[in-house]
């Protein structure tokens, strides 16, 4: 089958590459010259596991094109994918200027019945507003369905290769059929393929992606209340994940979520609450909470230091919003990193990916380090801000050897308080006792 998907940012070079490699010639466009002149000679323009192999591979086999041409990129397409952003507003709704200019010229240039698909993470209501802006300039059949991705960056290849299921928005018995054909691929192990109108496909995105970031968001207030009470959130993690009502995933505390998608999205959500008069107010909480969240170490830091932070040196551990990307999208990283260059401190930090990104925000502010242990040299503490697996299992005898003080403020609970206390840190982490 041959398919069209019009951007190239994280889910449509996801989306252009994996389908792809199911065989299908897929043509990605983009109107970024320099992205799609660096995407045609083999070169990633995102850091996604597993994502390079399948690109190259099917770049070579000559499955996978780039260009700059709406023209070009959909003249043999039977289907068009719209991977374009909808940043937020600045009162908190999806901007949708991108895909609707895109639908309108659209309108222009379709001569044959194709399937128009938002693959972008849309409000509700988007679909008939796509229908409406194609249907002013055009004489041909076509159909807009809503087809919402369920990726989760680090592990997107494997979602979408592989997806617990695929929700897609039609009543288009024609649409239904080319769309079931094209997944086949995808769920042969019995995953379900859900068909459902098109608003109840958009509104299924923003409700998995509002209630998981509502459960990360319960987590880290039991963790509050844990540090209050003395109790452990990691043995309360363990005792209610066992619940097989509750599940064991999206239950771990920290600092906040970042990224893409959850924030955006559950502003998104509340925004479309708000217009139809209905005052979602768990959404409200959910984002209240988190912003806290991601500054919830800086007290701790503060007071270790008697509320004085000037030039004292900090290392800081991860800078994307999560392992496995490099991704800095409201990362938490970035909030402690402005308050800590507030308060007088300087920062040194270390990311196995998302060094460059950040350069882009503090410039030379902060410094960015060759390796975690060089961020690490004469700094008066450490904090840990994202989860990579290098982190986990440090060389706590070099740790001790280049800080000025054995102190980490762990805001991803990577390490065993036993452990801690037996080494002889202060450490302090979320939802759990403090060694000292």
């Amino acid at each position: 089958m041959k398919i069209s998907v019009v951007g190239t940012g994280y889910v449509g070079l996801v989306t252009g590459t994996c389908f792809a490699e199911t065989g299908n010639t897929v043509t990605c466009v983009d109107i970024d010259k320099s992205k799609v002149d660096k995407l045609q000679s083999g070169k990633m323009t995102i850091y996604e596991p597993g994502l390079e192999k399948l690109f190259l591979r099917n770049q070579k086999e000559g499955r996978l094109h780039f260009t700059t041409s709406l023209e070009e990129g959909i003249k043999d397409a039977k289907i068009v994918f719209l991977a374009l952003p909808t940043p937020p507003g600045e009162d908190g709704s999806a901007d949708l200027k991108y895909i609707l200019g895109v639908a309108d010229h659209l309108g222009k240039i379709l001569t044959d019945y194709k399937v128009i698909i938002d693959k972008s993470t849309v409000p509700v209501g988007t679909a008939e507003k796509v229908h409406a802006a194609i249907a002013k300039n055009i004489k041909v059949d076509f159909d807009v369905v809503s087809n919402p991705e369920f990726l989760r960056e680090g592990v997107a290849v494997d979602d979408f290769m592989k997806p617990d299921r695929v929700v897609i928005g039609t009543e288009s018995e024609r649409a239904k059929k080319i769309l079931n054909d094209l997944y086949a691929p995808f769920v042969r192990q019995g995953n379900p393929i859900i068909f459902m109108d098109e608003r109840s496909a958009e509104l299924t995105k923003y409700a998995a992606n509002s209630f998981l970031a509502t459960k990360i968001t319960f987590m880290n207030e039991i963790a509050q209340l844990c540090e209050r009470l003395g109790a452990d959130v990691d043995l309360v993690r363990k005792g209610i994940g066992s619940d097989e009502r509750i599940g064991k995933r999206f239950l771990f505390p920290g600092i906040g979520y970042g990224g893409s998608c959850f924030p955006k999205d559950v502003q998104a959500l509340e925004k479309s609450s708000q217009e139809v008069n209905y005052d979602f107010q768990i959404l409200k909480a959910v984002m209240d909470v988190n912003h806290r969240q991601k500054l919830h170490l800086l007290p701790k830091i503060k007071a270790y230091f008697n509320n004085d932070l000037k030039g004292k040196k900090i290392a800081l551990w991860g800078l994307a919003f999560k392992p496995n990307t490099d991704d800095i999208r409201e990362a938490p990283a970035l909030y402690i990193i402005e308050e800590l260059l507030k308060a007088g401190a300087t920062v040194a930090t270390f990311d196995p990916e998302a060094m460059e990104n950040v350069k882009q925000i503090f410039g030379n502010k902060i410094s960015f380090e060759e390796t975690q242990y060089d961020a690490l040299k004469d700094a008066d503490a450490l904090v840990i801000a994202t989860e990579w697996s290098e982190f986990r299992t440090p060389e706590f005898d070099k740790i001790v050897s280049l800080l000025k003080n054995k102190v980490i403020f762990d805001g991803r609970n990577l390490f065993d308080l036993a452990q801690m206390e037996q080494l002889g840190f202060h450490y302090e982490s979320i939802g759990r006792k403090v060694v000292k």
